[in-house]
């Protein structure tokens, strides 16, 4: 077993901060996994809806979009709990937070380009071509803003060389 902290401030070795960081991602991934699901499946019904053959060619494709979107989407997410089946008991922890990492960004990608899709889709059913173009515009930029740009600022703040530091760290 691995004994070295690797100057972690936790005080804990590798072993240890690669089980806490699979617990962590596996939390996180709980909370997107029951959306995304929700989300397929409600975007799996539309088509049996009476009014679908109503739609326009952009309309079929901004739904052929979300839909496909949040297969991969779900596909994605739902990933590490595969990988974990699979490498369970291999004394594999660091692969698998490692590919569960890159897993859920880009689930997390797909997710944000689903709801984009489908915000664009609802508004132009709703209201028209005008509402949904700024709808989706209005929805990727709250992505884009809550879920990157946020989350880098608040990364390069504490990554600052004068930060004194205070709170714990992955």
């Amino acid at each position: 077993m691995d004994q070295e902290t690797d100057g972690n401030p936790r005080d804990e070795t590798a072993t240890e901060r690669f089980d806490r960081n699979w617990d962590e991602l596996l939390q996180e991934l709980r909370v997107t996994q029951t959306g995304v699901q929700i989300l397929a499946g409600f975007l799996l019904t539309i088509p049996f809806q009476q009014r679908f053959g109503d739609l326009t060619d952009v309309q079929r494709t901004a739904y052929l979009v979300a839909l496909t979107t949040s297969v991969v989407a779900t596909t994605l997410l739902v990933a590490p709990v595969s990988a974990h089946r699979l490498l369970f008991r291999r004394r594999a922890k660091r692969e698998l937070v490692r590919f569960a990492d890159a897993a859920a960004r880009a689930g997390l990608v797909a997710l944000a380009a689903s709801i984009v899709a489908a915000a664009f889709l609802i508004f132009d059913v709703v209201v028209g071509r005008g509402a949904a173009l700024l709808g989706a515009v209005v929805a990727l930029l709250l992505f884009v803003v809550n879920w990157l740009v946020l989350p880098l600022v608040v990364r390069s703040r504490l990554d600052e060389p004068d930060r004194t530091p205070t709170e714990d760290r992955d």
